[in-house]
């Protein structure tokens, strides 16, 4: 429900939620603690090692976490560590395309995945 919210937002329709419900979403949406599995540290470690110093667990203005931000040419860039939860196949899930959807337009942040079939 909050996505759904953060998109009709960004579309400036009328159609959003009353804040208390806004509020309680986001509270939803955010409660999950994140789970930094080996990949991800394993990621992180060849980010750090080649000096791009990657922020982890980075949780974004709407309330979206990225497994790393990074600095690019003086541009913030979100990674994404994908192992196979995240795809059908190897196609993005609808939650994971969401996800990236979201990021890049409504945050504005450019955002890596990095899958795990090309770790």
């Amino acid at each position: 429900l909050y996505q759904w919210h953060i998109w009709q937002t960004r579309e400036h329709s009328n159609t959003g939620l009353p804040p208390v419900l806004e509020r309680q979403c986001y509270d939803a949406f955010t409660s999950t603690e994140p789970r930094i599995s080996f990949f991800q540290r394993d990621v992180v470690s060849v980010l750090r090692s080649i000096g791009l110093n990657p922020t982890e667990e980075v949780l974004t203005q709407r309330g979206y976490s990225l497994d790393a931000l990074i600095e690019v040419n003086g541009k913030k860039v979100g990674v994404e560590v994908d192992g196979p939860s995240h795809f059908l196949g190897r196609k993005p899930t609808g939650s994971t395309r969401l996800k990236q959807r979201q990021v890049a337009n409504v945050e504005g942040l450019a955002l890596i995945s990095v899958p795990y079939w090309e770790w």
